[in-house]
C-alpha cells in the first residue's frame, strides 16, 4: 500500500495549465497594455491570479497585490498599501525616500527588520496618507519607465469599514486616471457596479473537457507516464474542468507513482533522509507506464481525506439552508433546483429562501449560477459531500 504523503510533499513540478487560456491571456495583456482596468470573476482555483501574473509578464508590468480581507480598518488598509509598495519596489528605497520628502512619510530601516514606510498622523489625517500611497506607484512607474498592475482581492470587504464609500470612490477615480497603473479586481461573480464603470469584465468558466485532457496527457507524458483510457476518463470526471483540483490530482498521481516506483514503504523514516522525493533518481529499468483506474481513484480519495477538515469547517460556517442546498446539488445535480419535485424531494424551503441560498452559494464561489447549471463549483468538495452523505 502506498503511504499517504504529507501535504508539503504533494507539489511536484507539474507544468502550469494556464497556457490553455490563450484567448484570455491575450485579451488581458491587451487591456493592460492599453492602460485599461478590469474585473476578473471566477471561483477559487479558476486561475484568476495566475492569469493576471502571466498577462503582466507579457507587458513587463510589476504586480502589486492587496488582499482587502486583511484590513478591518482604514489604518490596516494603509499598512497593506505601504507593504505592497515596498514589495514591488524593493530595490528603489532611495527613490522612495526621495519622494517621501513631499509627504508625511518616512522609511524606517534597521539591521533586524525589513524596511517599512511609517507615518505619524491621527485618524482624521489618514486621508493624506491614502492619497500619497496611491500617488507613489504612478511616480515610481514614471521615473523607472515601467507599468504597475494593482490587484485587489476580496475588494467588497473594503466596504465593511468604508461605510460612506469615500475611499472606494477615490480609489476608482485615482487609479483610472493614472497612465501607468492598471486596476484589477478579482471577484467571485461580476459585481453590478462594474457595468457602470470603465472596468472590462472577464468571467472564467471551467476548462472544456478537451482542453483539460490535452493538458494532463502532456503533463504526464513529460513525466514518462500515460493514462489508460478509463483512468483518463475518471481523472476528467473528478476534475470537472476545475484548474486547481486538476493540478492537485495530477501532483498526487505523480508523487504516488514515484513513491511506488522507488519502493518506499516507510515514508516517515524516508523524510529524515531526504526532504524531496523528486531528488531521487528512478530505477534504471524505469520506463513509460500506464496510470490505471484504481490509481486515479485512490489519489482522489486521498485528496478528499486531506481536505476533509477544511470542507467540514466550511460546511459548518454556512447557514443551514445553504448547507442543505449545497448537499442536495452535490448528491443530486440538477439544472432546475426551483422545480417543485426537487424542492419537495430534498425538503428545501420555497420561494425567496431557496433563491437567497442559491445566490449566497454562488457569491461564495461554491456553486455556479443558472448559466452553468447550478452545479457545485469545487469538484473535490462535491465528491466529499457525496461520500459524506453516503
Amino acid at each position: 500500500m502506498i503511504p499517504r504523503l504529507p501535504q508539503v510533499y504533494q507539489r511536484p513540478d507539474i507544468d502550469s495549465p494556464f497556457l490553455l487560456r490563450k484567448v484570455e491571456i491575450h485579451a488581458v495583456s491587451q487591456i493592460l497594455a492599453e492602460d485599461g482596468d478590469l474585473m476578473v470573476a471566477g471561483v477559487s482555483g479558476s486561475g484568476r491570479r495566475s492569469l493576471i501574473q502571466l498577462a503582466a509578464q507579457r507587458v513587463r508590468a510589476k504586480v502589486m497585490e492587496i488582499d482587502c480581507l486583511r484590513a478591518t480598518t482604514s489604518s490596516q488598509f494603509l499598512t497593506l498599501l505601504a507593504e505592497g509598495l515596498l514589495e514591488v519596489f524593493p530595490d528603489e528605497l532611495g527613490l522612495i525616500e526621495k519622494n517621501c520628502l513631499n509627504f508625511p512619510l518616512t522609511i524606517e530601516t534597521n539591521s533586524t527588520q525589513s524596511p517599512r514606510l511609517t507615518w505619524q498622523v491621527n485618524q482624521k489625517e489618514e486621508w493624506s496618507i491614502f492619497q500619497a500611497l496611491l500617488a507613489f506607484p504612478q511616480m515610481l512607474a514614471e521615473q523607472l519607465d515601467c507599468r504597475v498592475v494593482f490587484v485587489f482581492q476580496n475588494f467588497p470587504h473594503i466596504r465593511s469599514w468604508d461605510r460612506s464609500g469615500q475611499w472606494e470612490a477615490y480609489l476608482r477615480q485615482e487609479v483610472q486616471q493614472q497612465s501607468r497603473i492598471n486596476y484589477v479586481i478579482l471577484a467571485t461573480v461580476p459585481e453590478i457596479w462594474a457595468n457602470d464603470s470603465n472596468l472590462k469584465v472577464m468571467s472564467l468558466a471551467p476548462l472544456q473537457r478537451e482542453e483539460l485532457q490535452a493538458w494532463v496527457i502532456d503533463v504526464m507524458a513529460a513525466k514518462n507516464l500515460d493514462f489508460q483510457q478509463d483512468a483518463l476518463e475518471l481523472f476528467l470526471d473528478s476534475a470537472q474542468g476545475h484548474i486547481g483540483d486538476a493540478i492537485a490530482l495530477a501532483r498526487r498521481l505523480w508523487l504516488e507513482y514515484r513513491v511506488e516506483a522507488l519502493g518506499i514503504e516507510d515514508w516517515d523514516n524516508h523524510l529524515s533522509l531526504e526532504k524531496n522525493v523528486n531528488s531521487y533518481a528512478l530505477p534504471t529499468n524505469f520506463s513509460k507506464n500506464l496510470i490505471q483506474f484504481h490509481q486515479v481513484h485512490r489519489a482522489t480519495l486521498a485528496l478528499i481525506q486531506d481536505l476533509s477538515q477544511t470542507f467540514e469547517s466550511l460546511l459548518l460556517l454556512l447557514p443551514p439552508i445553504q448547507a442543505r442546498v449545497l448537499e442536495s446539488l452535490a448528491s443530486d445535480p440538477t439544472d432546475s433546483p426551483h422545480a417543485k419535485e426537487y424542492v419537495h424531494k430534498h425538503q428545501l424551503s420555497k420561494g425567496g429562501g431557496l433563491q437567497g441560498a442559491l445566490l449566497g452559494l454562488e457569491q461564495k464561489g461554491l456553486i455556479y449560477g443558472a448559466k452553468l447549471g447550478y452545479r457545485v463549483a469545487l469538484p473535490l468538495l462535491a465528491l466529499w459531500l457525496k461520500q459524506r452523505l453516503a
